[in-house]
């Protein structure tokens, strides 16, 4: 019998697939494993390579795996696509795995360990916050235009409210008291979050000022303790790409190509990657490029080209993708950003 080379590994909450293969390509075997046998299966394989899909639960079946002398890398899902022959089974997704790891063109996912993993459970936390205190500004407002009142857009105009539907004045007075309770309790709930996000931040801006990566992020323009402690915690590491491009083509803030024929065609944006990450540089810039339109910008300088030539939006992204082309230099180098000189007239 030959010796498994390569397992693919079809995870699972409760069910795992694991397909072997030898040097060559050739099945060796196909088997259904629990979660309770997965580590006891894998102690009395040989070491070899083991291939999984970068989804839920991974980098911590990888890290376990790991710890057993097996070599185990991660494969992003749409990499492993294209080789699934036909239908859906576990059995399927295990072969296509195991036949995509042993391409020698295959890209791979870095393993986070437990502590990156728990960093960026920080910004999940927070983004979750925000929204659900977003939802509550929505109904709020949405509520209240049904009695015939307008409050202002903006979280700080509803920080106000919880006073004014008291019952003596003058918007809770008008109010029937079942309304007036909910509004109350919706209120509530909205400063409790405000505290919660307070607090996240907190921690966030203690976590940057301790790191010194953090710190020399922040030197770049538009980058605040939010997205610089975000990008150590949510992506890979930067040594793993060749250059800039690759870095905010993994981000998604590069165009999709439709070229043909010689005839190069550029699109929108791919929006490919961390979805968190971009958010966080195109917020940034946004903030960039306002600032930019108010006060002004060197003379001759890129963001004043840029500016006079194209929509503010679209100046935006171009911020942003020339954003994290910095950040690669900036982390690669080990070095703080310095602002270029404008060319003199």
């Amino acid at each position: 019998m030959a010796e498994v080379s390569t397992i693919g590994l079809d995870i699972a909450k409760a069910v795992f697939h694991a397909h072997g293969a030898d040097a060559r390509g050739q099945m060796v075997f196909s088997r259904r494993l629990t979660r309770a046998k997965l580590l006891e299966f894998f102690a009395t394989q040989p070491r070899c390579v083991v291939a999984l899909e970068a989804c839920g639960g991974a980098h911590h079946w990888a890290r376990e795996i790991s710890a057993l002398g097996h070599e185990v890398k991660l494969i992003p899902p749409a990499y492993v696509k294209p080789f699934v022959k036909r239908s859906k089974s576990d059995a399927i997704d295990a072969e296509a795995i195991c036949e995509a790891a042993q391409r020698p063109s295959m890209r791979y996912a870095a393993i986070k360990t437990e502590a990156q993993q728990a960093a960026g459970m920080v910004f999940r936390t927070r983004d979750l916050l925000v929204r659900q205190r977003t939802q509550l500004i929505n109904a709020i407002r949405g509520h209240l235009t049904e009695f015939g009142w307008v409050a202002p857009k903006g979280p700080s105009h509803i920080s106000v409210l919880a006073s004014l539907l008291e019952e003596g004045e003058e918007i809770g007075a008008s109010l029937p008291k079942a309304a007036r309770t909910m509004f109350l309790v919706m209120t509530g709930q909205l400063e409790q979050l405000n505290e919660q996000v307070a607090l996240l931040d907190k921690e966030i801006a203690t976590r940057a000022r301790e790191d010194e990566a953090a710190r020399r992020l922040m030197t770049i323009p538009g980058i605040g303790p939010i997205t610089a402690t975000a990008l150590l915690a949510l992506a890979p590491p930067v040594e793993g790409f060749a250059r800039g491009r690759d870095f905010a083509a993994w981000l998604g803030l590069t165009p999709r190509q439709h070229s043909t024929g010689g005839k190069e065609r550029l699109g929108s944006i791919s929006k490919m990657g961390e979805r968190t990450l971009r958010r966080l540089l195109i917020i940034g810039s946004s903030a960039v490029v306002l600032q930019a339109s108010k006060r002004g910008t060197p003379r001759g300088s890129w963001l004043e080209q840029m500016l006079a030539r194209k929509p503010r939006m679209l100046v935006t992204v171009a911020l942003a993708n020339k954003t994290a082309r910095i950040i690669w230099a900036v982390l690669t180098k080990g070095e703080d950003y310095k602002a270029p000189v404008a060319a003199a007239a």
